[in-house]
């Protein structure tokens, strides 16, 4: 009933070389029951009537976008937090750019050591 291109969308590829592929849920519920009824006139050779019935469903909920390209990889969500997930996403670019800063020597100390 589910293959890998249910859950992970097949890629597209945008004009400036991007690949965008989808990732979704997939969620089934089955459900099936039934019953014999008891003193009915309709009962023949000691088996009593039978009543049943039986169900199913599927939903498939888009969950996010996986977007590959330019060197990096980024998970883009659908339903989320889009100022928290930039917030998150850029939290990398940003320790580097302190780490080199606080390693730099400052112009008036050209050793690179504290006065």
């Amino acid at each position: 009933m589910v293959d890998v291109n249910t859950i992970v969308g097949d890629p597209v590829e945008t004009p400036d070389g991007s690949v965008i592929m989808p990732i979704s849920r997939v969620t089934f519920g089955f459900a099936a029951g039934g019953s014999e009824f008891e003193g009915s006139k309709d009962q023949k050779d000691g088996y009593f009537p039978f009543g049943g019935g039986s169900g199913a469903g599927v939903t498939l909920q888009p969950v996010a976008f996986l977007v590959v390209g330019g060197g990096n990889i980024r998970l883009l969500p659908v339903d989320a937090n889009p100022i928290a997930d930039r917030i998150m996403d850029s939290a990398p670019q940003l320790i580097q750019q302190i780490a080199s800063l606080i390693k730099q020597p400052s112009p008036s100390n050209k050793n690179g050591h504290l006065s």
